[in-house]
């Protein structure tokens, strides 16, 4: 599954990748998260709740981040392990460029799902992870900006 999306974002360069290498900030917009500890330069563990269709699972697992260029660019790997309900793992590069209304933040993604959820269906998958990444960015986006609705 691949995801590409952007969005402009009201904040310079520098608060953006700040944000974006803050273990506090990606924990209060990734979806169901738990807990996310650790740092950028040593990875990050995390824990995440969600419900995939009919299926609900715990994930654990760890997150690195490489190809560092600072305020500009990085590749951020994970893998996720959920019991019985499967695993997910994958990347995203993530870029950031100057807009007239702040920072641009563009990201693709490449993702693979196994075991139980692999077999819910790559629709349904995939309506999921399109869903669970405009929530994050989202999030992300109101906590730059200073605004504090976010999307459930």
């Amino acid at each position: 599954m691949e995801l590409n999306a952007s969005r402009v974002i009201n904040a310079s360069r520098a608060d953006v990748w700040t944000h974006l290498n803050s273990a506090e900030t990606l924990a209060a917009c990734i979806p169901g998260c738990e807990e996310l500890t650790g740092s950028p330069e040593d990875g990050f563990e995390a824990t995440v709740k969600q419900k995939v269709g009919p299926v609900k699972a715990t994930f654990k697992g760890g997150v690195t981040l490489s190809d560092i260029v600072p305020e500009e660019s990085y590749l951020i790997k994970g893998e996720g392990k959920g019991g019985v309900a499967g695993f997910a793992k994958g990347q995203a590069k993530v870029w950031l460029t100057d807009h007239e209304d702040g920072t641009e933040l563009h990201y693709e993604v490449e993702a693979k799902v196994g075991g139980k959820i692999a077999q819910l269906g790559s629709r349904l998958i995939d309506g999921f992870a399109r869903k669970m990444a405009d929530q994050f960015f989202e999030r992300f986006q109101n906590i730059l900006e200073g605004t504090t609705e976010t999307e459930s």
